[in-house]
């Protein structure tokens, strides 16, 4: 399998787990910042590699009354900061292929929405700009169908690319996380990623926001790191009831070291291989 090298943080070809974790969206650039220092102590402790992740603009929420974030200037500005400060790698969404080329001027990875994961200019755009492109799976899609959307970054010219599985509509307001679709996304040759978080929304069904189910984020965690995955996505707050997007779905930051401790034992004991590659 490929190795998708971003910022130093290498996702694939048999490397340790890695992670993908911060906010939903940019609250204030003081909050990213604090966020990011916090998660980077952590990911220190425990040895996994992070990259940050926050949205300038939540272009998909579900009410027009919804907060959708600082918007594209403001928000650069703070995960440059981020950047700068913390020095940490950064991934943030796009959502208009006008957005790929300002945005890759301090983003390391550039991710597609789930919703937009079908849009062809949206995803040649993005992969034209060299930076790593993370294709997230609509909900509505097939892990099979996953390879004509790589097919579109790739027939660009660019391989760094990251495949996410974060979840398949299932009936109304509800998404399942089908774990066969791990491997089948692995045939690909890419990294995989599993966002935990996203995939336990319930969308829409918090009358006029997207519900959530946090409780069951530790155990689809660990069987997702069992089933193969390359790396995992969080959204972390330290205090999710504020959060002012996904609330339901965030796992809380004083429960993300824990879990990743019980997360890298699974990896290990589940890839001796990989166990022995650190050892060394």
């Amino acid at each position: 399998m490929r190795t998708v090298s971003v910022g130093g943080v290498r996702f694939g070809g048999g490397h340790p787990l890695g992670i993908i974790a911060g906010p939903c969206v940019i609250e204030s650039a003081g909050h990213v910042e604090e966020l990011a220092a916090a998660i980077g102590e952590i990911s220190a402790r425990v040895q996994v590699p992070f990259v940050f992740k926050a949205s300038f603009d939540k272009a998909n929420r579900t009410s027009l009354s919804s907060f959708r974030g600082p918007g594209l200037t403001r928000g650069l500005d703070a995960l440059a900061s981020v950047k700068h400060r913390v020095g940490c790698p950064i991934l943030t969404d796009i959502h208009e292929p006008a957005q790929a080329a300002p945005v890759a001027e301090v983003a390391d990875v550039l991710q597609i929405p789930a919703f937009l994961c079908r849009q062809t200019d949206l995803i040649v755009s993005a992969a034209a700009t060299g930076r790593a492109v993370n294709l997230k799976k609509g909900q509505f899609l097939a892990p099979q169908d996953m390879r004509h959307v790589i097919a579109k970054a790739t027939a660009s010219g660019n391989h760094r690319v990251l495949v996410t599985e974060r979840g398949t509509a299932f009936g109304y307001r509800n998404l399942v996380v089908d774990m066969r679709a791990f491997p089948l996304l692995k045939s690909f040759d890419y990294p995989v990623i599993y966002d935990v978080t996203h995939s336990l929304q319930l969308p829409g069904a918090g009358d006029g926001v997207s519900a959530g189910q946090a409780e069951f984020i530790e155990p689809l965690a660990a069987a997702g790191v069992a089933a193969g995955v390359d790396g995992l996505f969080f959204e972390v707050h330290e205090r999710p009831a504020a959060a002012r997007s996904d609330a339901q779905n965030a796992l809380p930051l004083a429960r993300l070291e824990p879990l990743l401790r019980r997360l890298v034992a699974i990896h290990r004991a589940a890839y001796p291989s990989v166990a022995e590659a650190e050892a060394t």
